[in-house]
């Protein structure tokens, strides 16, 4: 297991030319299967239930979060765990699809292509006025990555990265954050952050690698995973914000919406959420329930 990981961590640092389409299923493995409950069942909406599967949408990019095994054919981690048995015990099949980017999952959502997705997906107010979320992870702690032989920081505070250079990948809050953070630094009269935004995390991590830049900002378990087994690399800091919910994410109003949430609290209840956790070592990050749109979304 811990070389087939190992062998993913490295390979996740590249685009996969294998990446399938965002309109065909993709393999994947679940570490755990949990019973599903009648009275759940019943409450899924009549077109899934005609249907018969839920389609989950995802941008497979780094350990322990979403990615491909070693085979570039199989997705697995965190959110492949959680969303399988939230399928599970809700008695539905699920069907992943790789949204190709992070940018197209709420387009996919809007548009119907995906029932759900679960890709890291920050629950955050200028998102939940074009999606609504199911909160399942709590990611307040987010890193910085470098080159090890850099010595770079440690940086534990926005403050501290006026006048550096910090990527970050589109479409994410990160990116957000370091532009709020930029923007502070300049109206305290200190130098700007630069902020190269790359495609997706496996781009900024590359570039990391390579020397084209110095520093990226994600989320730390991404991150940490990352350090410690690929030898180029090391946590640059650590910064810690206000609780940032991370969850699955559905199209506003979707009446599949109380189903989720409430076979996740189920999972919550009996120990399968804090097993699937566990076993990618992030159990840290567990919340106490599943939590809805503006419950979470800050």
């Amino acid at each position: 297991m811990k070389k087939t990981l190992l062998t993913a961590a490295v390979l996740s640092l590249f685009p996969l030319t294998s990446a399938l389409a965002a309109d065909q299923d993709v393999a994947f493995s679940s570490s755990v299967k949990p019973k599903a409950d009648a009275a759940l069942h019943a409450t899924l909406p009549a077109d899934i239930l005609k249907k018969g599967f839920i389609v989950a949408g995802t941008n497979p990019n780094t350990p322990p979060t979403t990615f491909y095994q070693a085979d570039n054919k199989t997705l697995a981690g965190r959110e492949i765990d959680i969303v399988s048995a939230v399928a599970d015990r809700l008695g539905i099949a699920v069907h992943w699809r790789d949204t190709g980017g992070f940018d197209n999952i709420i387009p996919g959502l809007k548009s119907g292509r995906y029932d759900l997705a679960a890709s890291n997906i920050d629950a955050n107010k200028k998102r939940l006025q074009q999606v609504d979320f199911v909160g399942y992870y709590n990611a307040s702690k987010l890193a910085l990555i470098s080159r090890k032989d850099a010595e770079l920081g440690p940086f534990n505070t926005f403050q501290e990265l006026c006048g550096k250079t910090v990527g970050a990948g589109a479409g994410t809050s990160q990116v957000t954050r370091l532009q709020q953070a930029s923007d502070a630094c300049k109206a305290d009269g200190k130098p700007e952050i630069t902020i190269p935004i790359f495609p997706d995390r496996p781009a900024g991590v590359q570039a990391v690698i390579s020397g084209r830049v110095p520093m990226f900002f994600g989320p730390y378990e991404g991150l940490r995973y990352q350090a410690s087994h690929v030898k180029a690399l090391a946590l640059a800091g650590e910064i810690t914000i206000e609780d940032t919910i991370v969850s699955i994410a559905l199209p506003k109003e979707s009446p599949l919406e109380k189903p989720v949430q409430a076979a996740l609290n189920s999972l919550i209840a009996d120990g399968t959420y804090q097993q699937i956790l566990d076993k990618w070592e992030i159990g840290f990050g567990a919340v106490k329930s599943a939590g809805l749109n503006e419950e979470i979304a800050k």
